[in-house]
């Protein structure tokens, strides 16, 4: 069962973010000696936080209340539900340089508090840096994303992306919604240094009013004109 779990592909694109996706570079190695800060304000590199365990990268930022908030809320309700513990690392990485310490101090208690169980968040780290560190990173998993400057807002894709041990890109899980099978098998490949092809991440960016969880999400796509109804994720 586990060595056809890790062969099996990931679904067939269902919808295209256009400009803004990621472009999916499995197997490339991300940078392990570049330099952040922590939430404690500690520098480290993104080999330290790895800590030769499998890892789930986020990218987006920490101030964002919708979109970027959604995705971490989602993946912290996936993780609660994971049908065992599983050995790996959780890193989030700001894709604002103008972001700090703080601002990532209070997205890990808030997320903390959202997943009610602190002994099992050790190593979860939330990281900011300058924007040489996080291109690097960014260039390394094939994130786009652009700043738009009145209201300031970054639009991005929305999603995960399973580093293997040793800081190898082994998959990516798309949109929202996420389930534990898709995060627990996203694990288990990365934890065998296995690369699976996924579907292409969807548009989405922050700085807009949150009607509901995801109609706003859903509206916001639609209206970018990036995705039909039929496209997204049902709940």
């Amino acid at each position: 069962m586990l060595f056809l779990l890790l062969l099996l592909p990931a679904q067939p694109a269902r919808a295209s973010g256009g400009a803004f996706t990621y472009d999916e570079r499995l197997g490339n190695q991300v940078p392990l000696s570049v330099h952040f800060r922590d939430e404690q304000a500690d520098a480290v590199t993104l080999g330290r936080v790895l800590g030769h365990r499998p890892a789930i990268l986020v990218m987006g930022t920490f101030r964002c209340s919708g979109l970027c908030g959604l995705v971490r809320g989602e993946l912290m309700d996936a993780l609660a539900r994971l049908d065992e513990r599983r050995d790996y690392s959780v890193i989030f990485l700001s894709i604002d340089p103008a972001e700090t310490p703080a601002d990532a101090r209070a997205a890990l208690q808030s997320d903390k508090a959202r997943f009610g169980r602190p002994a099992e968040t050790a190593d979860w780290h939330y990281l900011t840096g300058s924007e040489p560190a996080i291109g690097a990173v960014a260039e390394a998993v094939g994130f786009r994303w652009r700043l738009v400057s009145s209201p300031k807002r970054f639009l991005h894709p929305a999603g995960l992306v399973f580093l293997t041990r040793d800081g190898g890109v082994s998959s990516y899980l798309s949109g929202l919604n996420y389930e534990p099978d898709e995060i627990g098998a996203g694990i288990v490949r990365a934890a065998n240094d296995v690369s699976a092809r996924v579907l292409p991440i969807l548009l989405v960016g922050c700085g807009f009013q949150r009607r509901t969880r995801r109609s706003a999400v859903r509206g916001l796509l639609i209206a970018a004109g990036v995705a039909s109804p039929a496209g997204l994720r049902q709940p």
